[in-house]
């Protein structure tokens, strides 16, 4: 009987012990659960930071185009396009953007214009109606962008005000 009250409890004591390390596994599953949904959240953050300077930065350079075509040609480009390859003077033709950016938050190369009464391109701004995640410490160019609702109200033109958007 010796041997019998033996056998059984060594099989009592292992079950309790599997039951130990099955409820310490899933603990630990549960703890990396949790600080992988943390870290895909920080991840998603710095991401969306990432979209917003590059907008910044596409946005500018927009700017600095249609102020350097105006200056060239006299007047407002009336199609994104015309930043592409223009012709001020027959014999040197002039580039005053590289290429039609995407726009960086919605991922598509459609932008909201900004256009003077004329209909020449004043400007130009992201159709996102998401939040920013950035609402102070602009660059002065960019300070009437502080507490901005949506990136919409991102407008990068030449002037302060913009006249007409579509």
């Amino acid at each position: 009987m010796l041997i019998g009250e033996a056998l059984t409890s060594k099989k009592s004591h292992s079950i309790q012990e599997g039951g130990f390390t099955y409820l310490g596994m899933l603990a630990l599953l549960m703890v990396l659960l949790l600080w992988s949904g943390a870290a895909m959240q920080v991840s998603q953050t710095m991401l969306r930071r990432d979209k917003e300077a590059e907008l910044l930065f596409i946005g500018n350079q927009y700017r600095l185009a249609i102020t350097s075509f105006y200056l060239s040609m006299g007047r407002f480009p009336t199609a994104l396009e015309e930043l592409l390859n223009t012709t001020p003077k027959a014999d040197k033709p002039k580039r005053f953007l590289r290429r039609i950016y995407r726009d960086p938050i919605t991922g598509k190369s459609e932008w909201g214009l900004v256009k003077n009464p004329s209909g020449g391109i004043q400007g130009i701004y992201s159709l996102s109606e998401l939040t920013p995640i950035k609402q102070s410490k602009f660059e002065p160019i960019d300070t009437t962008f502080t507490g901005s609702l949506k990136y919409s109200d991102w407008k990068f033109v030449i002037s302060g005000t913009p006249l007409i958007t579509r």
